[in-house]
């Protein structure tokens, strides 16, 4: 347990002075707890703790994301870092353009939905399954990815949802009224590599 403080402690002299302050306030509970025997205070301390971090990560990654996607500008207003259901991971997402025509990307750490993608993915007898004219696999930057295509009424541009799995990491990129080729334009300019470093 000793060298599990010392793991924390370490990761948290990288991050900003409030993160520092609140880290090691949440690091100097639990080992108290622990040495008192309040073995579920903490658990719950530690879990506070990496909370922060994936909170300072997500801040992290949105600084890395691009201003502007082509000609669809940065919503600012809407960059956001949440902190996950049960303290695992965070949800970081930002958007681009309007509400009708833009483009959003999400990532969630530690998303439920990875296992179930990695398995379209990685298993050619299901991904042939779930193989039609509007859902596909594909390759962004390396990393092996779904597209899903959601046609409009008007047949000419669709609604196109793209989700890549970086370990851990579902990032989902969504783009309204476009098409393939727009699309896999924009995400090529998202630095995947980049935030898989980040996020894993």
């Amino acid at each position: 347990m000793k060298k599990l403080f010392i793991y924390f402690f370490t990761i948290a002299i990288t991050f900003t002075a409030k993160a520092q302050t609140d880290f090691s306030g949440y690091l100097a509970t639990a080992k108290t707890s622990y040495t008192s025997g309040k073995l579920e205070d903490a658990h719950f301390a530690l879990q506070q703790a990496m909370q922060e971090i994936d909170m300072v990560v997500g801040k992290e990654v949105l600084k890395i994301l691009p201003q502007k996607l082509n000609a669809l500008n940065l919503n600012p207003k809407e960059d956001h870092v949440m902190a996950n259901t049960s303290f695992i991971g965070a949800t970081i997402s930002r958007s681009y353009g309007a509400d009708t025509s833009g483009a959003k990307i999400e990532i969630i750490n530690n998303s439920p939905m990875i296992t179930y993608l990695n398995s379209i993915l990685n298993m050619p007898v299901l991904g042939g399954l779930m193989r039609d004219e509007n859902n596909k696999t594909l390759k962004v930057q390396g990393y092996k990815a779904r597209l899903e295509k959601q046609p409009n009424a008007n047949n000419e541009k669709a609604t196109y949802i793209l989700n890549i799995p970086l370990n851990t990491a579902l990032v989902t990129f969504t783009v309204k009224s476009s098409t393939e080729p727009e699309v896999m334009n924009y995400i090529n300019g998202i630095p995947l590599q980049q935030i898989a470093k980040l996020v894993n």
